[in-house]
């Protein structure tokens, strides 16, 4: 740049220079040096004197023309400035004209900004102008990037969400778990489990596209005038408040941690099936169109596109953490798991696509908290599947469940333990790390205590089956323990088969089954149908002794004792109408048990009953008050045993005959 200077102005000087070398020499050769010296000196000022005339006229020209071109500029910028009315996405021709003249003004200021300036020369004025008509025209372009920002901002709306779950399909419940009605609670929580599994992945145009050029051509000029900041800010301050819209149509609430703890578990539930749903919603679409939206119009402006996105989506994306935070710190309770275990796999789910969208420097402040929460919330459902244990473990009874049918805490484990398996991948994952120790006190890595005392080797299973042993265990042990409120030893046996029928049903009919293996289904089968031979015999076998012949003849003789027939007669009716009147009341809920226990007592009970009438039925029939022994027919016995274990007490009256 030669130090600034004109071409001009280098070459008058190297003629001067030359011209002062030339007299030297002269002088040099000179028989009067004197005389020399004072002509040299004036040749020299008349050189000097004209080269600074020379150059003064070439500046004033200089500055003169800079002048014109600064006027020009800023008349063009002035109109403008004056008519708010003028809008860049209006009149492409003149606003291509006014980005031009700013163009110009930055142009100018660099250029003067270049040359060494008096304070009160007239350089320095002129770059003063320049300065103070650059940074309105800036003032100016920020507001216009802002106004087409907003006016060409394009929002999806809730109705256009058809692609994903409806907000109508998120319904208020209290529990995930049914004890009462399992086909309503299989089909409720298949529902939960699919409804919301959509396909998310879509990018919008957030804003409209015939907006686009007037945007990065806004960005490129602010860029150039050293006003990045600015138009960042514009960008941010915008697109922030577009984003808050966003989590309003999704129903995000901004509710600090300790709201969200104080919530009762019925808001709650409703709560987090929103966040799971806005979640997918927001990060695949909406940030994912915000990055689009920051690469179209700052891609070519270096690495302030992921700066302005971060800056721009971090508020609303630690919002929606904020959230998965306070539900992993809060209660562990059971009832949250489910729920728990949705936000993790949703926030699983979606982590690669945080990091991408978050890849560089600026956005790992939101890729650390992602892996955090998510964390978090993988501690909260050890912790909580630990709760659920102790929970099984510690549920104590003081009276016997009536009818000895199947226990509220048995349906409850079954169905909780049933439902967990539509998250067999993620429990793995979660369990695979954790101590065994921590979770169950009767399992190890090596083995699973059963609930008869034996310890079954447990190499090659998954995490969750093992797991799922060692609940289904403990459940087993709280039972027995129930069933020793139960005086009547049969009534124990009947309770603890009928639990153990629908614990093995449950698995047989579920996912359950490949989990805790063929093994635990047989193990579990023998002791169900050895709960229900030991209720037989204990229910059964007193009343069957009467109808056998052991001590009813008479000495020496072949024919039976009528007294001896009388008293068996009389007892058998007696055990019968007393296990009737106790029995009836007992409850088989399933069936398709209930039948096959009838069917198994009728055969014992009727052959023997037949069998006992035919051979001495004779030698009281015809007698006095005969009917009063054998108060019963086979039929009769038939048709009573069907009322056997409907849950509702009766009572036999001879003179009913059916």
């Amino acid at each position: 740049m030669a130090d600034c200077k004109s071409l001009g102005t280098i070459k008058r000087e190297e003629r001067v220079v030359a011209a002062a070398r030339h007299i030297i020499e002269t002088m040099g050769t000179s028989k009067n040096p004197t005389e020399d010296m004072i002509k040299f000196l004036s040749d020299f000022d008349i050189c000097l004197s004209t080269s600074r005339a020379s150059e003064l006229s070439e500046k004033k020209g200089g500055i003169s023309e800079t002048e014109k071109r600064l006027d020009f500029a800023q008349e063009k910028i002035m109109i403008w400035d004056s008519d708010q009315s003028m809008r860049l996405d209006c009149n492409p021709e003149e606003a291509s004209e006014y980005l031009q003249a700013i163009n110009e003004v930055r142009r100018l200021t660099e250029s003067l900004g270049s040359l060494p300036l008096n304070e009160d020369g007239e350089e320095n004025e002129l770059l003063r102008r320049a300065h103070s008509l650059l940074q309105m025209a800036m003032a100016r372009l920020e507001e216009e990037f802002s106004h087409i920002l907003i006016q060409s901002k394009q929002l999806l709306e809730p109705e256009q969400l058809s692609f994903c779950s409806s907000e109508d399909e998120i319904v208020d419940e209290e529990s995930t778990i049914s004890i009462d009605d399992d086909l309503a609670e299989d089909a409720r929580v298949k529902f939960q489990r699919d409804s919301g599994r959509c396909s998310e992945e879509f990018v919008i145009d957030l804003v409209h596209p015939d907006a686009l050029p007037n945007l990065k051509s806004i960005a490129e000029v602010m860029f150039m005038s050293k006003y990045d900041q600015e138009c960042c800010q514009a960008y941010s301050s915008i697109r922030k408040e577009s984003l808050d819209e966003c989590l309003y149509i999704l129903e995000i609430e901004k509710l600090p941690i300790e709201e969200v703890l104080k919530l009762e578990w019925s808001s709650l539930n409703l709560k987090i099936k929103k966040w799971t749903r806005a979640m997918k919603i927001f990060v695949r679409v909406y940030l994912t169109s915000e990055k689009r939206l920051c690469d179209q119009i700052f891609c070519e402006l270096g690495l302030v596109n992921q700066t302005c996105f971060v800056e721009t989506s971090k508020g609303s994306v630690l919002l929606l953490l904020n959230f998965g935070d306070a539900i992993a710190i809060g209660p562990r309770l059971p009832e949250k798991l489910f729920r728990t275990l949705d936000m993790y796999e949703c926030l699983a789910d979606l982590l690669p696509d945080i990091d991408a969208l978050f890849s560089e420097e600026a956005g790992s402040c939101v890729r650390t908290e992602c892996h955090e929460v998510l964390r978090r919330l993988g501690d909260s459902v050890r912790g909580t599947l630990l709760e659920f244990e102790n929970a099984v473990r510690t549920n104590i009874s003081t009276t016997p469940f009536a009818g000895g049918g199947i226990h509220h805490l048995t349906k409850y484990v079954m169905n909780y333990i049933k439902a967990l398996t539509d998250y067999s991948d993620t429990l793995n994952l979660l369990l695979e790390d954790s101590n065994e120790e921590d979770h169950s006190s009767s399992s190890n890595s090596n083995g699973i205590l059963e609930g008869d005392g034996e310890w079954r080797t447990s190499f090659n299973v998954s995490p969750l089956s093992r797991w799922l042993r060692s609940v289904t265990s403990i459940l087993e042990s709280n039972l027995d323990s129930k069933s020793k409120l139960y005086k009547d030893g049969s009534l124990q046996h009947f309770f603890l088969m009928n639990n153990t029928y629908y614990m093995v049903q449950k698995v047989k009919d579920s996912d359950l089954g490949a989990l805790v293996g063929d093994d635990w289904i047989r193990r579990h089968n023998r002791k169900f149908q050895q709960h229900a031979m030991n209720y037989e015999r204990a229910s059964w076998s007193l009343l069957l002794s009467f109808l056998k012949d052991d001590g009813i003849f008479n000495q020496g003789s072949s024919s039976a004792s009528r007294a001896a027939l009388k008293e068996r007669f009389r007892s058998f009716n007696l055990s019968f109408e007393e296990i009737y009147k106790t029995q009836t009341a007992w409850l088989i809920p399933d069936l398709q048990l209930r039948d096959d226990l009838k069917i198994s007592i009728s055969l014992k009970v009727l052959q023997a009953y037949r069998t006992f009438m035919g051979r001495h039925a004779s030698q009281l029939q015809g007698g006095k008050n005969s009917d009063r022994y054998i108060k019963y027919s086979t039929e009769d016995l038939q048709n009573y045993l069907l009322d056997f274990f409907e849950g509702s007490s009766r009572s036999l009256n001879h003179a009913h005959k059916r």
